[in-house]
């Protein structure tokens, strides 16, 4: 249900939404139909197709609060492989269609119990990390340095370069007037974060965004009237394709070709595109929800629903694949979305952007969306957060640092499982000393079993048996054993059998059937 209590509230944390997501669709469009030998890919519009779709259409489906869709960053590698591997981009919308379909009955078929699996510190390292990487990749944009497209999150370069010698090249080549614009916008983005202007009613009602897109739009006209050399150029403003008739528009429309149902490598990079989309989709629903004031929980399997169909439309009417995405969801969050209303208004108003009003808009300088996206990224990479898993401990901090260094110098799926790789040997860590309990009086050694003792407790056994001294008692209970692995009865029956005489101990088992 789609709620209109809160709509002064939403209405505006929409338009800060598609003030985010414009240019995001756009360089993710451009950056993924960018493919060496295939001709006709439309470029910028298919981008714009998914964030379109991914506002309304999933916007209506979902079940999230906040949570806001669209093309992501994190798939452009298996796009442009894709696109190469089937010789056309309808042939890819193809994919598209049945990635969808996949992702549809992966809902029925309750598959986002898979979120619940995620640790807390490594979501909180995610958005950590994902905070950093905004900030890192729109200083160069701020400088007016934009080699790479608006909404790049990959640490490798196509030109060989990575994320931090990319600002060292932007610092090189500066741009007085875009920097100008970046810093003026930053500036009114902090004046807006403050108590004053939150309190203000007036002033709470208007979302500093619009207020940074309408001053640097005056200022780069200002500046080229004072100064031309100081206007920012078309190539750093953003660049919306205009149609200049009905059927102008209705050209920039594709089509999926449906003669290549025959070849299995579309198959398979459907389900490709289903697997890491749901995956990320699901990362992202964790991390809304854990941003989300009112902690509402997101119901994961109706959000693999929404995703699905949103695929299938959005690759008939030739968009990218769609994720729920984690920077134009938190920017929703910080701009005060209370209900799902703000992401389906951010959908209508990119629909109504290059419909009526592309011209103007292809008057904002990306130095002014940099800043939005600053200030995004140090909203989610606070100090305090650092502070605070830090003082949780090693078992919570390392798995969370890891995550967020992962993050950088891979991608969004690789980090995670980094991290998750770090948190599982802590649990592993943790499980080798507990389920069972050592007391030690004398000539006697006493371990109490817990109520579920499971292979991952074998080292720890194996220890406690190595280390138990010559002829001495060993007492094994497991009066609390509810459920007890195989692998611990094979060892305590080989000990029972061997060990214990051999080294002349005295062996009680309570409530323990081994092998004689």
């Amino acid at each position: 249900m789609v709620h209109f209590k809160t709509w002064q509230k939403d209405l505006p944390a929409g338009l800060v939404v598609f003030l985010v997501a414009l240019p995001l669709c756009l360089g993710v469009g451009l950056a993924s139909t960018s493919v060496e030998g295939i001709e006709g890919l439309p470029n910028l519009f298919s981008g714009l197709v998914a964030g379109i779709i991914g506002g309304i259409i999933v916007g209506l489906l979902s079940g999230s609060r906040l949570g806001v869709s669209g093309p992501a960053a994190g798939l452009i590698t298996i796009i442009v492989s894709a696109i190469s591997t089937l010789g056309s981009y309808e042939a890819f919308l193809v994919a598209v269609v049945i990635s969808g379909i996949f992702q549809l009955i992966a809902g029925f078929l309750k598959a986002g119990i898979i979120a619940n699996y995620i640790p807390s510190s490594i979501i909180k390292g995610m958005l950590a990390a994902i905070g950093i990487t905004l900030i890192l990749k729109e200083i160069p944009h701020l400088v007016g340095y934009d080699k790479d497209f608006f909404g790049d999150e990959s640490f490798l370069q196509k030109d060989g370069h990575n994320t931090f010698s990319e600002i060292y090249y932007s610092l090189q080549a500066l741009h007085p007037g875009a920097i100008a614009i970046g810093v003026v916008s930053l500036l009114i983005l902090l004046l807006f974060d403050t108590k004053w202007i939150k309190e203000n009613k007036l002033f709470s009602l208007i979302p500093g965004a619009l207020i940074v897109v309408v001053i640097s739009i005056l200022l780069n006209n200002l500046l080229g009237i004072i100064a031309g050399d100081l206007k920012v150029a078309s190539i750093h403003l953003v660049q919306l394709p205009v149609p200049k008739s009905l059927n102008d528009f209705v050209g920039f429309f594709s089509f999926p070709d449906f003669s290549v149902l025959s070849n299995p490598n579309v198959y398979m990079i459907a389900f490709t595109l289903a697997l890491v989309g749901s995956l990320e989709t699901l990362l992202s629903v964790e991390a809304t929800d854990k941003l989300d004031p009112q902690k509402h929980i997101t119901p994961t399997n109706q959000e693999l629903k929404a995703q699905g169909i949103g695929n299938i439309v959005s690759g008939f009417l030739g968009g990218l694949p769609i994720t729920q995405v984690i920077v134009r969801s938190s920017a929703n969050v910080n701009a005060g979305g209370q209900s799902k209303l703000s992401t389906i208004v951010h959908g209508f108003l990119i629909l109504i952007a290059i419909v009526f009003i592309p011209q103007l808009l292809n008057q904002i300088p990306l130095a002014a969306l940099a800043a939005v996206l600053i200030m995004v990224g140090y909203k989610l990479a606070k100090v305090s957060l650092f502070k605070s898993m830090y003082k949780l401990g090693w078992e919570q901090f390392i798995p969370f640092a890891t995550t967020i260094i992962g993050v950088l110098l891979t991608d969004l799926l690789k980090g995670i499982a980094i991290g998750l790789a770090i948190s599982i040997f802590y649990i592993l860590k943790k499980n080798y000393k507990n389920n069972f309990f050592k007391e030690q009086s004398n000539n006697e050694t006493k371990v109490t079993l817990s109520e579920e003792v499971t292979f991952l407790n074998k080292a720890g056994i194996i220890k406690i048996l190595e280390k138990t001294p010559e002829n001495s008692k060993l007492i094994i209970d497991g009066s609390k054993c509810k459920s007890i692995d195989y692998d611990i009865i094979e060892i305590l029956s080989e000990f029972k059998e061997f060990g214990s005489k051999n080294k002349n101990i005295q062996l009680q088992m309570i409530n323990i059937n081994v092998k004689n």
